[in-house]
This record gives C-alpha cells, sequence and structure tokens, in this order.
C-alpha cells in the first residue's frame, strides 16, 4: 500500500459508460459494466527505518590483582557464569600474611606504650598541683601519652591496610556474568595495576545493541512536514541476525547520542534486548527496525492505483 497525505478522495479502480437506448439491440441484454471502488480514510501511517549495529555486552570488567605474587590457584571454570563475589584466582598470601602478622605485633606495642604513658601523665598530674614536681614534667609527661596515643591509631591503620593486602590475594569477581577465558595460568607472576587483565567478564542478559544513524537521515526526519521527533527513549526495536532471520525478542531505545562521531558523521542509539538464551554476542552485526516517525492524516491506497508520467508527476485511478 502507498500512502498519500492531505489527500481525501474516493478511489474508481474502473469505469463504464451506459449503453445508449439507440444501440440497445447491439448489446442485446447485457446490463451497464460493474465497477469496483476504494474508499480511502485519514490515518497515522509509521515511518520505519532498518539500520546496522553492533551488540555491545551490558556490563564488562577486565579483573585485574590489586597486590603482586604468584598466582597458586584459578577457581572458575572458563565461559561459565560467575557471581559478584566469588572468588576467581588465588595469590600466594604468605607474604602478606607476615606483614599483617607484624602489623598486629606492632599495635599491641604502641598500646603498652600508650597505657604506660597514660598511667604516668595521670601519676603526675597530682603532683604537680601538689607542687611535687615541676609543671614542665608534667607536661612532657601528658605530652608522651598523646604521642602514644597517635602511635596506637597510626599502627592500627597500618594494621587494616596490611589485612586489606590480604583480602586482595583472594581475587573476586567484580560483577555477575558470564567470564572468557583465562589469561594467565598458576605459576604466572602478577602485579599491581597490571596492563593486562587476568580474565574478562561479560554480563549478556539484558545486552545493548548500539545503532548507527547518520546525521543526514535525522536532519532530513526533523525537517519532514509529517515527521515526529527522532526515536523516543521508549521506542520498540527488532532486530535481524546475521543470517537475515528475525531475532524473537523486542528491544528499547534507552538513549540517543547528542553529538555526531566527526569520523562517520553518524549518531548512536542504544537499545536494550532481552537475552535469555545468549543468542546475541559482543561484536555480532545486526539489523535493528525502529519506528522513528508517524504520518498523521495520510491515505493509504493500492500501489497499482498509483500511475506516473514520464516527468514522474503521479496521478491515481
Amino acid at each position: 500500500m502507498l500512502f498519500v497525505s492531505g489527500v481525501g478522495a474516493a478511489l474508481l479502480a474502473g469505469c463504464g459508460a451506459e449503453n445508449p437506448a439507440g444501440k440497445a439491440g447491439e448489446r442485446g441484454s447485457a446490463g451497464p459494466a460493474e465497477v469496483g471502488f476504494v474508499v480511502v480514510r485519514p490515518t497515522d501511517v509509521p515511518s520505519t527505518v532498518e539500520l546496522p549495529g553492533r551488540v555491545t555486552a551490558y556490563q564488562m570488567s577486565e579483573v585485574r590483582p590489586q597486590v603482586a605474587g604468584i598466582v597458586r590457584r584459578r577457581f572458575f571454570r572458563e565461559g561459565s557464569i560467575v557471581h559478584q563475589g566469588d572468588t576467581l584466582y588465588q595469590i600466594d598470601p604468605s607474604v602478606y600474611q607476615a606483614q599483617a602478622a607484624q602489623a598486629e605485633a606492632n599495635l599491641q606495642s604502641a598500646r603498652a606504650s600508650a597505657e604506660a604513658a597514660r598511667i604516668r601523665a595521670e601519676r603526675y598530674r597530682p603532683l604537680a598541683q601538689a607542687q611535687a614536681v615541676s609543671e614542665q614534667d608534667y607536661t612532657d609527661a601528658l605530652a608522651q601519652s598523646r604521642q602514644a596515643a597517635a602511635a596506637v591509631a597510626q599502627n592500627n591503620a597500618q594494621l587494616r591496610s596490611a589485612e586489606i593486602s590480604l583480602r586482595f590475594t583472594r581475587v573476586p569477581a567484580p560483577i555477575t556474568g558470564r567470564v572468557g577465558r583465562s589469561l594467565i595460568t598458576e605459576g604466572s607472576l602478577v602485579t599491581t595495576n597490571q596492563a593486562e587483565p587476568m580474565t574478562v567478564i561479560q554480563r549478556l542478559d539484558p545486552i545493548y545493541v548500539d545503532i548507527q544513524q547518520s546525521s543526514a537521515q535525522l536532519l532530513a526526519l526533523r525537517r519532514t512536514p509529517t515527521g515526529g521527533q527522532p526515536v523516543a527513549a521508549s521506542a520498540a526495536a527488532h532486530l535481524k541476525l546475521e543470517d537475515g532471520s528475525d531475532f524473537g525478542y523486542t528491544g528499547t531505545v534507552r538513549f540517543t547520542e547528542v553529538m555526531v562521531d566527526p569520523d562517520t558523521g553518524t549518531v548512536t542509539l542504544r537499545a536494550s534486548f532481552p537475552n535469555p538464551e545468549g543468542i546475541l554476542l559482543p561484536g555480532m552485526f545486526v539489523r535493528a527496525m525502529l519506528m522513528q516517525s508517524v504520518s498523521r492524516q495520510a491515505y493509504l491506497i493500492p500501489q497499482a492505483a498509483l500511475i506516473r508520467d514520464p516527468r514522474g508527476g503521479a496521478s491515481v485511478w
């Protein structure tokens, strides 16, 4: 069906002339020729566009160590689903256990010194009031007590830091998702904030599709008298996979970029789709069908009724 905007008419599919009375005998008993017609009424016609897109993971996390050491064990199976907080790797904890034990001993020593300094300051106070010792001696004792208390707080912080480093020897999963292949093996040396990740976790359900539309198309859409705004945040989207088959789930356009890519001249639209079977994979090429505008008061007519002259002018029969 074709649509003609702003035109209302009854479409005649054919016509016939009445049989003159003087020639009735020539035609015999045949009656008037039957004609068919189609009544067209104004309606809203959506404008659908098909655009290329790439599948992107909903969440992705590159797992890196936060402490240095030798990897002793890997706990996950490559390609499986891991949950946030699950231990993925065990780094040799012996060095960090020793550091934590030393920090604990230093804290106990600082607490003992602080207690002795506090008692001494308390004993000097009545003696200073009775002028049995000088005010300077009491002041020094009080300062030593406060310094000892500060040393306790400092050693306590060092103990917490050592415990954190010890906890980081167990490398956890930062998100829930499907874990990829392990990029390191048992016995490998890892360092803090190394460039190469240990593995990559991706959340694939739901999943994003980044759709590319040229800025010229968006501009033409906005300037069309019957065109609506570009895809709204609640616009539905459908996908065709690389083999031409339809993806069985309907997605939703979440947002449209507010800038044009200077290299490609396109604007990115991001849609989210449910992906319970894991059919969509990051990097996959797809085609997305979106409804971007609605033509108001348009008239739908049969394709065969539209005739064009040599100059391209249209007429309807």
